[in-house]
Formats: C-alpha cells, structure tokens, sequence
C-alpha cells in the first residue's frame, strides 16, 4: 500500500475527515494544509485506519476516547480565547498576553506594545 494511501480509513473516517477539511478551508485554511490537518485530527483521535489487514498495532478504546476529549476540550478553550498553558510567553499573541496581564492586575496593560506586555509579564512573574 502507497503511503498516503486512505484504504485502510473506515467510511466514518474518511466522512469526518472531508467535514473536518471543509471547515478549516471555509476559515481560509489552504486546501492541502486543510487536509493534513483533517487526517492528523482522525489519526489522533481515532489511532490510524481501522479496517482489517493494518500494521497489527491497535489503538485502545480508552486511548482513542481520551484523545477526543483532549480534542474537544482544547478546541473549547481556544474558543473561550484561553491562552495554551504550555506556550512561553514570547509565542504568545498581544490578546492572549493582554488576557494574563488582566488576570495579573499590570496596570497600563492597554496602552502597551506586545514587547511591553512581554517585559511587564517577565518582572510580574
């Protein structure tokens, strides 16, 4: 089997993926990087194709329903607009670094450049 081949994808995937790549290409996403982003996402949540005949490695029930959730979970608070815990600061958009300054009290917070924010957050930290 070539890779990049989608034959061993269950039609559920293959639909979920095409509705995931529709939605990221109505928000301007290029096609191909809708894609990949499409696929990573079932991969992800899913463990790769499902149908008989694969690598033999199986993704359990527990792992692939966790990996919704984290899914889910993550995508609700990027809609909420909460910041990636994770991120250093310096990766960090003006609005997210605007949402820790609020949350910090650094007073002045609105009238500052990104590099302030970053500085201000740096000595409040």
């Amino acid at each position: 089997m070539p890779r990049g081949s989608k034959d061993k994808y269950t039609e559920a995937q293959k639909r979920k993926a095409a509705a995931i790549e529709s939605s990221y290409e109505e928000r301007g996403i290029p096609e191909d990087e809708a894609r990949a982003r499409a696929w990573a996402t079932v991969n992800k949540q899913s463990g790769g194709g499902e149908r008989a005949g694969g690598s033999g490695r199986q993704t359990s029930a527990g792992q692939k329903a966790s990996a919704r959730q984290d899914s889910a979970r993550q995508a609700a608070a990027s809609r909420r607009g909460e910041v990636h815990p994770n991120r250093p600061l310096d990766e960090q958009s003006k609005q997210e670094l605007l949402h820790l300054a609020r949350a910090r009290q650094i007073s002045g917070r609105s009238t500052m450049r990104k590099a302030e924010l970053l500085s201000a957050l740096k000595k409040a930290s």
